[in-house]
């Protein structure tokens, strides 16, 4: 071939002039309307559990950031003090801080009240603190001192004076 494309007379490059009848033919057939939205409910399973998973890990994380940085005021506060802790959020400007869902954080020195205090407890009944106790009530708003309680299994807890900052239920 000398590179030159072949050539072919106009009447074979005519395409036939198609007549469609549209009626019964305006849109797609009930099968085809009924195949989508099956695809789309099946897409909208899967998505929307991960979806509403990914926004509780991130509620969780910024509570957790929280708590960090509250509890990095107060080990601010402290040493400016005597050794003291403050006596509640307001004297280090974090009282008006809310959790993701709305709450506020709840802050008590564990030498608080008579016994045991009125600090948070383990499974065995412990305090879970020798220094102070810093949570969110987490999603339901709702906590009880023990950890092992159904209204606590979703606070977001600072335990081992630190150590730990998470849900309570992997506590």
């Amino acid at each position: 071939m000398n590179g030159r494309i072949p050539t072919t007379p106009d009447s074979e490059l005519r395409i036939p002039n198609f007549k469609v009848d549209r009626k019964g033919q305006a849109g797609f057939t009930l099968l085809e309307l009924m195949l989508i939205l099956t695809v789309a409910a099946i897409l909208a399973m899967i998505a929307i559990p991960s979806y509403q998973a990914y926004v509780v890990r991130a509620q969780n994380a910024a509570a957790t950031a929280d708590i960090g940085q509250i509890e990095m005021l107060v080990s601010r506060y402290a040493p400016q003090h005597n050794g003291e802790l403050p006596p509640d959020l307001s004297t280090i400007g974090m009282d008006a801080k809310l959790d993701p869902w709305g709450h506020p954080y709840y802050y008590h020195t564990t030498f608080e009240g008579t016994g045991n205090g009125v600090g948070r407890k383990d499974k065995g009944l412990h305090p879970i603190n020798t220094d102070y106790d810093l949570y969110s009530s987490g999603p339901d708003g709702k906590s009880v001192a023990p950890l092992t309680a159904k209204p606590s299994q979703d606070d977001i807890i600072r335990a081992n004076d630190g150590s730990y900052v998470g849900v309570a239920a992997n506590y």
